[in-house]
This record gives structure tokens, C-alpha cells and sequence, in this order.
């Protein structure tokens, strides 16, 4: 008798769960217009419709996706969080506390009113907050209920059920206020904002497209066309973002002092950023084509500061040797544009070309006033992760009352906890081997996308039941617990905070931690100025919102209590 697909998928879990993240993330590729679903979100439509057909996942391999996922998120987002906690940092991060404050605020009334149960409420904040880990947090934290086991897969369904109805309108939501009505609300042209943020930071009248196409250094030579110019003005004029570094006269190299007086005919040797070196041309004089007769070779490495005394200097405002430039700087796991008025943190990474023209000894007291060089290595420290996450699931076994209530961080919690202060640790003794960005982001991705899968596939026969009964109320919900925060911050950000509109819709998109949204912002910027308010409200929300899981099943619950 031949085999059914169906019981195929049955009989082998296995198959049935990689399938789903196979088509689920294709599926999440797919644009509609700016708006693009993710792999996560569409693992989970692929599974919850696969789970149609009854298959039996072991909760086990669920447990063991989610404590990867939510252990790597907390080590990945450790250094950074702690790092935003100073003025700026805490002053944007008003906006995260303004999204907490509504998102639960109204989700509570909704659950009040619609008599929505502990997983739906869950399910309905995960979603509408586009945050994928209150998924994770909220279903441990139902788990520990003192519930029968039906009841408890019941509710745990229904956070994913109602996660994968909310988040998709959530998701539209927030991508179409912040990048097109916002600004129409601010009555702004965000591009021409955009453009005059890059400018008055330093940048130089280049296309988004030219600068994330060509963020390099270049060496170009150029031959004198005019008698009697000092160096000092001529570096004065060319700016901070390139340097002269070799001048040759008649096939003799001349020492680099600011009173050296350029001749006609002395050949010159520029390093600089390849987009901002092309518009000075002018200033230079004739290029030839043989700067190798230089002899320029380039080095690259990464510093991250660690000097207090720069902390919030400016790029241009750093006083590097010559021979050594800045190319590009990275905050958490996003890049910045790297332009002369960019304010640097602590524990911001930097890119650093330097030429061969400086000495190894010279380099290396450089890089020691701006921190410590970055040694990548592609070797996990499995010891020191075990470790991490065993601490959390500790961690999380710790619960204290809420009235009759128990409540704890439960291991996702507990997890998430653990790697926020095991990443800062490795991030403060960079001799202690830890875990590679590489391998950080598989953890994070597989681990997310396999929970996903997980839960979906166990929900699928639940989730029609849920659908049927609330109908058209959880999308309008979705859109509402989206767009209340969101304009609360647009007048907190605008009004009182006094944010340039293109850190103000950064940060709001942030806050809710949506990629899509701060990729469309961007699309209309055109430039990437809305970074500069993006990394520290996602930096913060991406710890705070997945501890919202199990306070929200707490608070359901005494509502369904009082009622």
C-alpha cells in the first residue's frame, strides 16, 4: 500500500519540521511592494497550515531552539545595551518606555474587553510589537501554569495564532506610517531632511547607492598644478576623510610637515574614503595613473573603543596619525555611515585602513589610544556558551508571588539575562574566546525560525478554532496596538525630545524592532542618516520586550481572575 505525503510527514517529524523552514523562509523572501514578511513569520504561516495534518513534534526540540535563540540574542545585544545606558542612550530610550507603557496598556484593555484568554493576549503583544521572542517567553511562562495539559497546549496555540494574525498587519502597520504618513504629518520632504542631515555631519553630496556600493579607501596620486600652497591648507581643504600622505619631488620623498610648500609638478600620493576623494579632484591638481610607483600598501583591521575619554568625540574630532583612517563604524550589528560629525560610543567598532607608510610601532600606540584591536576568530568557546545558558534556565526557575499569582523570568527570561551579562563579559575581556558573530547569528536564526516551526506545527489543528472565534477583531487589534505607540513617540520624539525627523522615524521603527521598517525609512531618506536613532531604541527594545511575555500572562490571568 503506498504512502500518503501526509503520512510521510507524520511518520518522519524530522522532514515535516525542515520542510516547513525550507518553504517558510522562502515564502518570507517574497515582496509585496516594501513590505516583506521575513523568514520567522513565514515559517509560521507554512507550519501552522502543515500542522493541518496532526504531526507530533517532541516539545524537547522546541525547548532546545528557543533557549539557543533567546541566549544569542541577549549575548549579541549585551555589549550594546549596556553601552546605551548614558544620557543619549537613555533619552531615546524613552521611546522604548513610551512603547512598553501603551503596548501592554492597551493590550490589557483588549483583553478586558474582547474576554481574550492569557495566550491570545500574548500572542496578540508579540505580533503587534513585531517582536518575535514574546512568542518564546510568553509559551514557556504559560507552561509553568498550574493548568491541565490540554488547557496549556490550548493557550500556547493560541499565542501563536494570534501572533501570526497581529504581526502581519502589525508589520504593514508600522512600515507605512513611519516611512510614508509620518512624514506627512511632520510636513517634511524626509529625503531632502536626510540629505541635509548628511550634510551638516560632514557627508558629501554623493547617492545612497554610491555610498553603500563603494565604502572603501582608495590611494590616488596627483601632480601639483600651482606654485607657493601649504600642506596644512591643503589638508584643511580636502577635509578629514582623506589625507595626504607621500609627496615626492624630482623622485625624492619630502618629510609631511604642515609648513611644507607645495611646487608645481611635486606629485602627491591622497588616501581617503573613494566616494569623497572623487569630488575633490579639482583641488588637487592632474592625476596619473602609476600610483604603485608609491608604493602604497593598505592594512585593515578592526578597533573597538574603548577609550572613555572619546566617548561621544566626533570622527573628526579624532586625532589619528597619518596613514590611518577610518572607513566605516558599526554599532551592534549595525553599520554607520562613517561620516566626520558621527558622535562614536563606546564599544562602537571601527574599521581602520592604515598604509604602510606608518610604522608598525606608531599603529599600534595609535590603535591603544582608541581601544583594542579585534582578533575575529571563526572557533566557538562551547564551554563558556553551556555554560551561559545553563546559568539561565537557572536563572529562570526563580519565581517570586503576584499576588496568588507565580511569577518568574521562566528559562527564556532566564536565558536572555544570562547572555546579556556573559556577552558584556567577553565583550570586556576580549582574551576569554566566546562566540563568532557568524555563529551567533545561526544560533539566533535557526533557533528563532526552529521554534517557530515547532510551535506552529503542534498549533495547526487549534488555530482555526481561535480564527473562527474572534474573526476580523485581532487584525484591527494588530493595527492599533501598532500605531498607538508609534504616534506617541512621533509626539514625544518631535515636540519635547526635538529629534530630526530622520533619527525620530529611525528610532521609532526601533522601538519596535522592525528591520522592514527602517529598510523602507531608508529607501525614502536615501541615505542611511536613520540609523543614527534606530540602533539604540532596537539595541533596548530587543532586551525589554521578550521579558513582556511572561508579565503579560501574569496580568491576563488576574484580569480573568477579577472578571
Amino acid at each position: 500500500m503506498p504512502i500518503s505525503f501526509v503520512h510521510v510527514l507524520q511518520l518522519v517529524p524530522e522532514i515535516t519540521l525542515f520542510l516547513a523552514l525550507a518553504i517558510g523562509y522562502a515564502l518570507g523572501q517574497i515582496k509585496f511592494g516594501s513590505i516583506q514578511l521575513g523568514g520567522v513569520c513565514g515559517t509560521l504561516i507554512v507550519a501552522l497550515l502543515m500542522g493541518q495534518a496532526q504531526v507530533a513534534i517532541d516539545p524537547g526540540i522546541k525547548n532546545i531552539f528557543f533557549v539557543l535563540f533567546i541566549f544569542a540574542l541577549g549575548y549579541a545585544g549585551g555589549p550594546q545595551f549596556f553601552a546605551n545606558l548614558n544620557a543619549e542612550g537613555l533619552r531615546l530610550a524613552l521611546l522604548c518606555l513610551i512603547e512598553v507603557i501603551v503596548v501592554v496598556s492597551l493590550v490589557l484593555l483588549a483583553t478586558y474587553w474582547f474576554k481574550f484568554d492569557q495566550g491570545t493576549a500574548a500572542g496578540m503583544l508579540a505580533g503587534a510589537a513585531t517582536e518575535s521572542a514574546v512568542v518564546g517567553t510568553a509559551t514557556d511562562a504559560i507552561s509553568k501554569l498550574d493548568l491541565p495539559v490540554a488547557q496549556i497546549r490550548q493557550l500556547q496555540a493560541n499565542v501563536v495564532t494570534a501572533y501570526s494574525i497581529t504581526y502581519i498587519f502589525g508589520l504593514v502597520t508600522i512600515v507605512i506610517v513611519t516611512s510614508q504618513i509620518f512624514p506627512l504629518l511632520l510636513r517634511i520632504n524626509l529625503r531632502q531632511e536626510a540629505e541635509k542631515l548628511w550634510q551638516e555631519m560632514g557627508g558629501k553630496d554623493v547617492s545612497a547607492e554610491a555610498e553603500s556600493a563603494v565604502p572603501d579607501v582608495v590611494g590616488r596620486s596627483y601632480k601639483i598644478q600651482v606654485d607657493g600652497q601649504r600642506l596644512s591648507v591643503l589638508q584643511q581643504q580636502l577635509g578629514t576623510q582623506t589625507t595626504i600622505i607621500k609627496v615626492r619631488r624630482n623622485g625624492i620623498y619630502q618629510e609631511i610637515t604642515p609648513e611644507l610648500t607645495l611646487l608645481r609638478s611635486d606629485e602627491i600620493l591622497v588616501l581617503g574614503l573613494r566616494q569623497v576623494l572623487a569630488n575633490k579632484a579639482p583641488l588637487l591638481g592632474e592625476e596619473f595613473a602609476d600610483p604603485d610607483s608609491f608604493h602604497l600598501i593598505l592594512y585593515r583591521t578592526e578597533v573597538i573603543l574603548k577609550n572613555s575619554d572619546l566617548d561621544k568625540t566626533t570622527l573628526a574630532n579624532l586625532e589619528l596619525p597619518t596613514g590611518m583612517q577610518i572607513i566605516g563604524v558599526q554599532r551592534g550589528e549595525h553599520r554607520l555611515p562613517p561620516l566626520p560629525d558621527l558622535h562614536l560610543q563606546l564599544r562602537d567598532v571601527l574599521q581602520v585602513c592604515i598604509s604602510n607608510t606608518l610604522s608598525s610601532a606608531d599603529s599600534t600606540v595609535a590603535i591603544a589610544k582608541l581601544g583594542q584591536r579585534i582578533r575575529r576568530t571563526d572557533k566557538s568557546n562551547i564551554s563558556f556558551a553551556a555554560l551561559g545558558i545553563v546559568s539561565g534556565i537557572a536563572i529562570g526557575m526563580l519565581s517570586i508571588k503576584l499576588g496568588t499569582i507565580p511569577l518568574s523570568l521562566g528559562t527564556g527570561g532566564g536565558a536572555l539575562l544570562s547572555g546579556l551579562l556573559f556577552g558584556w563579559y567577553q565583550d570586556k575581556h576580549m582574551e576569554v574566546a566566546g562566540i563568532p558573530e557568524s555563529a551567533l547569528a545561526l544560533l539566533k536564526d535557526l533557533g528563532l525560525a526552529g521554534f517557530i516551526a515547532c510551535v506552529g506545527l503542534s498549533s495547526g489543528p487549534q488555530a482555526i478554532t481561535l480564527v473562527k472565534q474572534y474573526g476580523v477583531s485581532l487584525p484591527l487589534i494588530g493595527v492599533v496596538v501598532a500605531l498607538v505607540p508609534a504616534c506617541a513617540s512621533l509626539f514625544v520624539g518631535h515636540f519635547l525630545l526635538k529629534l530630526k525627523a530622520p533619527i525620530l522615524l529611525g528610532a521609532i521603527a526601533g522601538q519596535q524592532c522592525s528591520t522592514p521598517a527602517i529598510s523602507a525609512i531608508q529607501t525614502v531618506a536615501g541615505n542611511s542618516t536613520p540609523l543614527l536613532g534606530y540602533t539604540i531604541t532596537y539595541a533596548v527594545s530587543n532586551i525589554v520586550l521578550p521579558l513582556l511575555g511572561p508579565l503579560i500572562v501574569a496580568l491576563a490571568g488576574m484580569l480573568q481572575h477579577a472578571a
